[in-house]
Formats: C-alpha cells, sequence, structure tokens
C-alpha cells in the first residue's frame, strides 16, 4: 500500500502520559453519507486540559485532547449535506458530547446525559483505540460522525473568540437556566474561572439584581477585577475577606442563588451553604476531583430547605444562545488571551501555565493551522 501524502493525513497532538504531548500523524477517514471531516481552525484550553496534561485526571490510554472546537467542513456526505444543512467551507462550533437522539434524555434535549454517549466518548477524551482517533482538537482535523452535534458559527465572528461559546454556552445554563433566575435576584458565583466569569455576564444580561464574585489569593485579583467589568456587583478575595459578611453588607441578605464554579475547591462548597438564603438553590458545576468536603452536615440541606442542582454539561439551546451573544458582546469577545500553534513543547509550556503559572492565561486558545 502506498504511504498516505499529507493531504491525506491529519497533524495531530496525542497525550500519551502526564506531561508528555507527541506529535504524530493520523490517516482521515473515510467520509460516509452522514458523516464530515471538520478542519480545525480554534480551539479553547480549560481547567480539564491542564488536569489532563499534568495527570490530576488519570488518563486510560493515548488520546487526541481538546473539547471546545471550532473549525470549517472541508467534506461532508450527502445525508448529512442534507439533514444539517451545512456545505464545505461552513464555519461550525461542535459541542462535547454526542446524542443517540433517541434515548430520552437526547429526546429532551439533555443529551450531555445520553445513555449510549457519554465522557468515555467525548470530544477531547475519546482514545485512538476508537477509529478514526481525529476525537480532540489538537489537531488540524476531527471527526463528525452523525451523532456528533454542531452549531453554525454566526458570520463575521471570529474563529478564536468563537471559541467562547464553550465557556459562555456554561455559564448560561448553570448560572441562568438550571436555577431559572429571574430578575432581581441576588446571586454569588464561586470562581472567577472563564466559567465564573461567563456566569457573571449571563447573569448580569438576565437582569440579576446583585452578582458577588469570589476568588481567592492573588493570583484571582486580575481575575476579580475583569469580573467587576463584566458585571460583577462586588468582588470578594475569600482569603482576605469573609464573603458571607460582605455579601450581606452589601446586598441586605443572603443570596437566592449560588454558582460553584470552583476546583478542586471543597471549601467552596460550604460556602456555598453558608451564602444561599433558606429556600435558597445552589448549583454545583466545579468538580472536586480527590479533595473531598470535610465538616459536611447534610442537615443544613434541609434545614435551610436548598435546593442543590448538579450540573454535569451544557446543552444545545445555551451553545446556540451563547453564539448570538459572543456577535453583540464586544467586552466579553476582548477577555486577555494566549494563543499556540500545534507544537508540543509550545502547547506543553501553555498548559502548565495554566496549571502552576503566577500569570495564569483567563482565555488559552491552539490555532492548529498557525
Amino acid at each position: 500500500m502506498e504511504a498516505r501524502t499529507a493531504s491525506e493525513t491529519a497533524a495531530a497532538l496525542v497525550l500519551r502520559a502526564p506531561e508528555t504531548l507527541e506529535r504524530t500523524t493520523l490517516p482521515l477517514p473515510e467520509i460516509g453519507p452522514g458523516d464530515a471531516l471538520l478542519r480545525v481552525e480554534a480551539c479553547g484550553l480549560c481547567g480539564t486540559d491542564h488536569e489532563q496534561f499534568t495527570g490530576t485526571l488519570p488518563i486510560r490510554e493515548a488520546f487526541v485532547p481538546g473539547h471546545e472546537i471550532v473549525g470549517t467542513i472541508e467534506r461532508i456526505g450527502d445525508e448529512a449535506r442534507r439533514s444539517r444543512g451545512l456545505a464545505p467551507g461552513d464555519r461550525v462550533a461542535v459541542e462535547v458530547f454526542h446524542t443517540c437522539g433517541a434515548c430520552e434524555a437526547c429526546r429532551s434535549g439533555a443529551h450531555p446525559l445520553c445513555r449510549a454517549h457519554g465522557l468515555r466518548d467525548s470530544y477531547g477524551m475519546a482514545t485512538l483505540t476508537m477509529p478514526p482517533g481525529l476525537w480532540g482538537g489538537y489537531a488540524t482535523h476531527v471527526f463528525l460522525p452523525p451523532t456528533a452535534v454542531v452549531h453554525r458559527v454566526p458570520p463575521g465572528l471570529d474563529p478564536v473568540e468563537a471559541t467562547l461559546f464553550n465557556p459562555l454556552g456554561a455559564g448560561i445554563r448553570w448560572a441562568t437556566t438550571l436555577p431559572r433566575i429571574r430578575p432581581g435576584a441576588v446571586v454569588a458565583v464561586l470562581g472567577p474561572g472563564l466559567r465564573g466569569l461567563c456566569a457573571v455576564r449571563a447573569l448580569r444580561r438576565a437582569g440579576a439584581g446583585f452578582i458577588l464574585l469570589t476568588g481567592a489569593g492573588p493570583r484571582d485579583a486580575s481575575r476579580l477585577e475583569l469580573g467587576k467589568r463584566l458585571g460583577a456587583s462586588v468582588t470578594v478575595d475569600v482569603t482576605q475577606d469573609d464573603p458571607v459578611k460582605v455579601l450581606k453588607r452589601e446586598s441586605g441578605g443572603r443570596a437566592d442563588v449560588v454558582v460553584d464554579v470552583t476546583a478542586a475547591a471543597p471549601e467552596a462548597f460550604l460556602q456555598a451553604i453558608d451564602l444561599v438564603r433558606t429556600g435558597g438553590t445552589v448549583v454545583i458545576a466545579g468538580m472536586r476531583g480527590s479533595a473531598l468536603v470535610e465538616r459536611f452536615n447534610p442537615d443544613w440541606i434541609a434545614i435551610k430547605e436548598i435546593t442543590m442542582i448538579g450540573a454535569r454539561g451544557v446543552t444545545s439551546d445555551a451553545y446556540a444562545a451563547a453564539l448570538d451573544v459572543l456577535v453583540e458582546d464586544d467586552l466579553l469577545r476582548a477577555v486577555p488571551r494566549r494563543t499556540a500553534g500545534l507544537d508540543p513543547d509550545e502547547v506543553a509550556a501553555l498548559l502548565d501555565e495554566m496549571a502552576h503559572g503566577t500569570e495564569r492565561p483567563l482565555h488559552a486558545v491552539i490555532v492548529p493551522q498557525r
């Protein structure tokens, strides 16, 4: 068999072990009637990416990371062309999870809970053993089978900026849709990462009356300042001030809704219980990882009649809304960012800085074609 030409292969970065990114080539797959092939223009990075890279999240087998994917259709089957209304050259954003379209979760629009699909075969998680291996945005191409969910990117929206569809979609669903936010609500957002800041922006646009944003320590100082520009009413460094006292002083009481988007911060869960009012709602979107919550007494949930909501992923409606918002929200699109090409050393340095650096990039993006 003749060797494939460069035009028949994709370049990709494969994570084979913690802190071991390797550039390789993978054959481009044959495109069936319901399939498409995406040329990746940009892939945003989040906490999951640097946790995979550092080994905080265990690596089962080698895979191509990256799940905040934006690109253009390069090839598309006739059936997919008809059903999706797409053609070569169209720019789309790719959702993380696949959908079977048939189970109860998928029929209700909650396909992140699909019974046939999940984290193991999601973008940025599926391993090379799952053909064709092009399941992550650290590559020049990504495979789109019929189970993939994509959204057309509005004309004029830059692909690097468009990767914000993922964290903003999370902010919209977690902070406004799940807790059914009402105009004038008092809300506390715990964690000033990109998703926390997007939650602040979504809440401000939804008409929240008062928004408290928390961070922890000097590394969060610039993010808290940005949070004020994005709509936070007040910000709190929890290493310096008690957020409950600040919230009472500034808003007159406790929060109707608390949205916890912290990472590996078990103490934030306890703060959420303290911050929410009796009869209020707490949305838990941040993952604790191996950090267990100590001194937690579940009685407080009953005593305060708190509604607890877990947030696993983002729905299509929230992603679509995020893309529409990005077209008009100049302030959000202008958040500070760093980019890297498809170079293993460059990407490794960026991921390491996200995990351990003193000046952690807020919005980091891989641009494979750079």
